[in-house]
């Protein structure tokens, strides 16, 4: 339902993260408050990247496939 509204969300978040990662450590936080904003952004990359994954698995199982091959067998009577 989000994805209807607004499709690249959660591209733009896994961008935002790297973006925050990256910056980070240049941002003057205490020590111990780094570590604990590198977890949690971890976890936050992680749970996007796993319902992305979730997604493309489910729409990949969705694709239906066709035979190609098929007998000449009263080819004129179909």
């Amino acid at each position: 339902v989000c994805d209807t509204i607004y499709p690249m969300s959660r591209a733009r978040s896994l961008l935002l993260l790297g973006i925050w990662v990256a910056v980070m450590p240049y941002l003057g936080f205490p020590s111990d408050w780094k570590n604990g904003l590198l977890i949690l952004t971890g976890l936050i990359l992680m749970y996007v990247s796993y319902v992305i994954y979730a997604e493309n698995r489910e729409s990949a199982e969705a694709v239906q496939t066709f035979e190609n091959f098929s007998e000449n067998n009263n080819f004129y009577e179909k």
